[in-house]
């Protein structure tokens, strides 16, 4: 029996249609879209073709099993799609369901482009747990495909809903994440599950909405007022990336930066503060700063620029927040950013205004120290061009998770602001002399004494005393930072990219 064209015309329309009405309506009520309105919105136009549009068709109210998948380009260039339907069983999984979303990224590895992830979904459906949950080809097969494309293309989601138990983990092993405010979650036990396992009683976005993950947890990175601005925000960070490991980023039409003297940014003191965000949009070219995780540890500033119209990394110790000290999270958040730049062929600069990591008991039961070393390994097994630039202060390991010296930059760079130490004058002062001081009778001649010892250790620490030893390679004034860093990426723009003879480093994770 063969299928007739009025047939096979009717039954793509309700495939296309997707859940009923009322959950059209229901979503338009929380400002959300179709989702084929989702994958319209963000690709080129006319350039989506759809794989397993029929998936589960014989199947009463399962229009495509709840997930569209398919090829599109986007600004020109190829790339892998999935979107969950959450008018259809509000996105849940499904053993179809699965099997697509599995096959698309399969496909974005095999092809070499990126995999995006358009996330809507309530979850595995309890029912069909069997069939989609414990087998080879189940659920976890797809997180063992991401993490198997994890550095070798891009993956990036934009969640517009729940992404619930098991499913948080699609974005988890993202890139990136953005987020779309009172709309996204991410939790792996619904409100409901935590009152009855733990006796706590909260709500979805308390313990898992979006500005509670792009602000506090660290999961989400961007945070999005639209479903537009989440579309846009994919298109954007995609601009930054290749479309795999083998290929180095698209450049751009070089522009000049947008203004601002970079030496008037920078206070004398280095007790008072500065925003290193400012100096980057003065360094780099108009426009072009994307910075990611911008609400989440923001004592480390990071994200995507361009600089002559190529794409750099750039990370910044910001002393607006917490002295721009490095905490846990500020350490993991670099550790990651590193990891992405390095994947993908994208240069690295550190700009260091670092006091050092945080000490006191609070962190160390934190484990400051192995989150300390996990960012300090990922700056040591970094092989792309990185530049390490000292704006005002590298202290402690904090210069060494800076890419200080010894860390192998292809080179470090100081501005006359610049001091590299172990720790700062006043704390070196008094950890020599703190029974000298005491000892001193009154309170002029204890400040007299301080002042000296300080003065004796800047001239220890002078940073052209520093540059005479080879510490640093050169010293130059704040307008000229922009040519030499850009001259000297330029150089570097060949290097072996070889590190160790190994498979693999074990992560102080």
């Amino acid at each position: 029996m063969t299928i007739d064209e009025e047939a096979l015309a009717q039954t793509r329309k309700r495939v296309l249609a997707g859940g009923a009405e009322r959950y059209h309506a229901a979503n338009a009520a929380k400002g959300k879209l179709f989702a084929r309105e989702r994958v319209a919105l963000l690709v080129d136009e006319g350039s989506f073709v759809e794989d397993g549009l029929y998936a589960n068709s014989l199947a009463d109210g399962l229009p495509a099993d709840g997930v569209i998948t398919g090829t599109a380009r986007i600004d020109g260039r190829d790339v892998c799609l999935m979107a969950n339907d959450s008018t259809v069983k509000a996105g849940s999984w499904g053993a179809r369901t699965v099997e697509k979303i599995i096959r698309i990224i399969e496909r974005a590895y095999q092809y070499g482009v990126p995999m995006i992830y358009l996330v809507d979904s309530a979850g595995a459906r309890i029912t069909d747990q069997v069939d989609l949950f414990p087998g080879r080809r189940g659920a976890g097969k797809i997180f063992h495909t991401q993490v198997r494309a994890s550095g070798s293309i891009p993956q990036v989601c934009a969640l517009f809903g729940p992404s619930a138990a098991g499913g948080a983990y699609i974005p988890a092993f993202c890139d990136v994440v953005a987020m779309v405010d009172g709309n996204a979650s991410m939790y792996l036990g619904s409100d409901r599950m935590v009152e009855m396992v733990t006796g706590e009683k909260t709500t979805l976005e308390a313990m898992g909405g979006a500005r509670v993950h792009c602000a506090e947890s660290g999961v989400g990175h961007f945070l999005c007022k639209t479903e537009q601005e989440a579309l846009d925000t994919v298109r954007t960070y995609l601009s930054y990336l290749p479309s795999n490991w083998q290929n180095v980023p698209p450049a751009a039409e070089a522009k000049e930066p947008a203004g601002g003297d970079l030496a008037a940014l920078v206070p004398a003191s280095e007790r008072q503060a500065f925003d290193m965000r400012r100096y980057v949009k003065g360094l780099v070219d108009a426009g072009s700063f994307l910075e990611i995780q911008a609400l989440w540890a923001k004592e480390l500033t990071v994200g995507f620029a361009r600089l002559n119209g190529e794409v750099v990394g750039v990370l910044g110790n910001n002393s607006m927040f917490k002295g721009g000290v490095l905490f846990v999270d500020s350490a993991d958040k670099a550790t990651r950013f590193i990891q992405l730049c390095d994947a993908f062929n994208v240069p690295l600069i550190f700009l260091s205004d670092v006091p050092g990591f945080m000490v006191g008991s609070a962190v160390e039961k934190q484990g400051i120290i192995r989150h300390g070393a996990k960012m300090i390994t990922a700056v040591s097994e970094a092989t792309v061009p990185k530049i390490c630039v000292v704006v005002r202060k590298a202290y402690g390991a904090g210069l060494y998770a800076m890419a200080g010296p010894g860390f192998d930059p292809d080179a470090t760079i100081a501005l006359p602001t610049a001091k590299i130490a172990v720790m700062g004058a006043e704390a070196a002062v008094n950890a020599v002399y703190a029974n000298k001081i005491a000892a001193l009778s009154s309170a002029e001649e204890r400040a007299a004494f301080v002042a000296e010892r300080r003065a004796e250790y800047e001239r220890d620490i002078d940073i052209m005393r520093l540059a005479s030893e080879l510490v640093v390679d050169t010293v130059v004034e704040p307008g000229d930072l922009r040519t030499e860093i850009i001259r000297r990426l330029a150089a570097a723009r060949g290097k072996d990219r070889g590190f160790s003879r190994r498979r693999h480093g074990v992560t102080p994770v």
